[in-house]
C-alpha cells in the first residue's frame, strides 16, 4: 500500500507540473507582451530579388548573453529576444542569427533550478530522480513548453519586423520521440521554413541520451542558397564540403561553447571551414553563464582570406568573446562568386566514392563492436 500511494503521489505532483508548464508557456503571454512593443516592419527584406540571387545580404550575428528566466517566463524570454532583434533590425540586417542553446534560459521553468544544478545537470537528476532519468528527459518534460514560447516569440517577431530569423536552437523532442537539439529558420511571414537538427553531438550531449540528427538542410531563399548546421557540426569538414556540394553560398553556425575562451580552440570551427569549401560564414555565439558552465566565443561574419579587407578571413567580428554584443555586416555574393570562378576548387568525387563509404562503415562497425 506504501508503494502504492508514493506512485500515486508521484502522479500527481508530475500531472500539476505539467499544469504548470502548460500554464506559464500560453501563447498569448508571449503576444501580449510583444503587443506593446514599437516593431516597424523593415523594408531591407523588400531590396532582396523576388527570384535569383542577391548581389549581396546584410546580416546580424547575435551574440547573446545566457542566462536562466526565473520569473515571468514567456514575457521575460519575449522581451530578450525582442530588444536584439530590433538592435539588428535597426541596423538594416535582413537575416538575424542566433546562437545554438537559445532555448536553454526557458529551463529556468523548473523551480529552483540553479539551487539544485549548483553541482551539474548530472548531480541534479540523479539526486532528483534517483539516478534513473537521464539530463534528456528532463528536457522532455519541458520540450512542449518550451517549444510553445520558443516558436511563438521568433515567429512573432520575424513576422513583425519582416526579417528572416535563425533562432540557434533549442532541446526539444522531435517528430519521432527523439530528444535532439533542433535550430528553426523563420522567414518573414513568420513561418517555419526549415528546422535544422544537431549532426554532430558532443560526448556530453551523448551521454545525456540526446540524438543526432540525419539531414543537412540547404535551403534556396531570397537571402541566397543557405545551410545552418548547429556548433560541433562545424568542427567536421564534411558538414561544411556537403553543403557546398549541394550548392550552399552561405554556411552559417550557431555555436554555444561551454569552455574558456582559447583563440585555438575557435580554430576547430567555422572558419577553417569556410577557408577550404569557399563560402560565406555566419557565427552566434552564446556567451554568459549558465549554472555554473561558462559560455565564451566571438561571433562574426567570415569569407575567404582574399575577400577579407583585413585578410585574416573576417569581415566584421564582436569587440569581446564574453559580452553581449550584436555584430552587423555585409556578405558580398557577387564577390563570391567572382573569387570561386578565379579559384575554382577541383574536388575529387571519384575518390571520395572510392573511400569514404567503406571507411565510414568500418569506422562505425568499430564504434558498434567497442560499446
Amino acid at each position: 500500500m506504501k508503494v502504492l500511494v508514493e506512485k500515486i503521489s508521484q502522479a500527481l505532483s508530475l500531472w500539476l507540473f505539467k499544469g504548470f508548464l502548460w500554464f506559464q508557456s500560453r501563447p498569448s503571454i508571449v503576444k501580449q507582451a510583444l503587443a506593446g512593443k514599437h516593431m516597424t516592419p523593415s523594408s531591407a527584406v523588400d531590396e532582396l530579388p523576388e527570384s535569383g540571387r542577391p548581389a549581396k545580404i546584410r546580416v546580424a550575428a547575435v551574440q547573446m548573453k545566457l542566462g536562466l528566466v526565473k520569473d515571468d517566463h514567456a514575457r521575460i524570454y519575449a522581451e530578450t529576444i525582442y530588444r536584439l532583434t530590433k538592435e539588428a533590425v535597426e541596423q538594416g540586417a535582413q537575416l538575424v542569427v542566433f546562437p545554438e542553446d537559445s532555448g536553454v534560459p526557458l529551463s529556468g521553468l523548473i523551480p529552483g533550478l540553479e539551487d539544485l544544478a549548483s553541482s551539474g545537470l548530472d548531480s541534479a537528476v540523479k539526486e532528483v530522480s534517483g539516478g534513473e532519468t537521464k539530463v534528456a528527459d528532463v528536457f522532455r518534460l519541458l520540450s512542449p513548453a518550451v517549444k510553445r514560447i520558443y516558436e511563438t516569440t521568433f515567429s512573432t517577431l520575424a513576422r513583425s519586423f519582416r526579417v528572416y530569423i535563425i533562432s540557434g536552437s533549442a532541446y526539444l523532442e522531435d517528430d519521432d520521440g527523439k530528444m535532439r537539439n533542433i535550430g528553426y529558420f523563420f522567414d518573414p511571414d513568420g513561418s517555419i521554413i526549415a528546422k535544422q537538427r544537431k549532426l554532430h553531438l558532443l560526448p556530453l550531449e551523448t551521454k545525456w541520451g540526446f540524438e543526432p540528427g540525419r539531414e543537412l538542410e540547404v535551403l534556396d531563399t531570397r537571402l541566397g542558397r543557405i545551410a545552418f548546421p548547429i556548433c560541433m557540426d562545424a568542427t567536421y569538414f564534411e558538414t561544411f564540403r556537403i553543403a557546398r556540394l549541394r550548392g550552399a553560398d552561405i554556411v552559417v553556425i550557431p555555436a554555444a561553447n561551454n569552455e574558456e575562451y582559447l583563440f585555438w580552440r575557435t580554430m576547430r570551427g567555422i572558419w577553417p571551414r569556410v577557408q577550404e569549401s569557399q563560402v560565406l560564414g555566419v557565427s552566434a555565439h552564446a556567451v554568459g553563464n549558465l549554472i555554473g558552465i561558462p559560455f565564451t566565443g566571438r561571433s562574426g561574419l567570415l569569407g575567404p582570406l582574399e575577400l577579407t579587407q583585413s585578410e585574416d578571413g573576417y569581415f566584421t567580428q564582436a569587440d569581446t568573446f564574453y559580452e553581449e554584443e550584436v555584430v552587423v555586416g555585409d556578405l558580398n555574393l557577387d564577390a563570391l562568386y567572382q573569387f570561386r570562378e578565379e579559384n575554382p576548387l577541383n574536388f575529387n568525387v571519384r575518390l571520395y566514392e572510392k573511400y569514404l563509404p567503406g571507411l565510414y562503415e568500418k569506422g562505425q562497425k568499430q564504434r558498434t563492436q567497442t560499446v
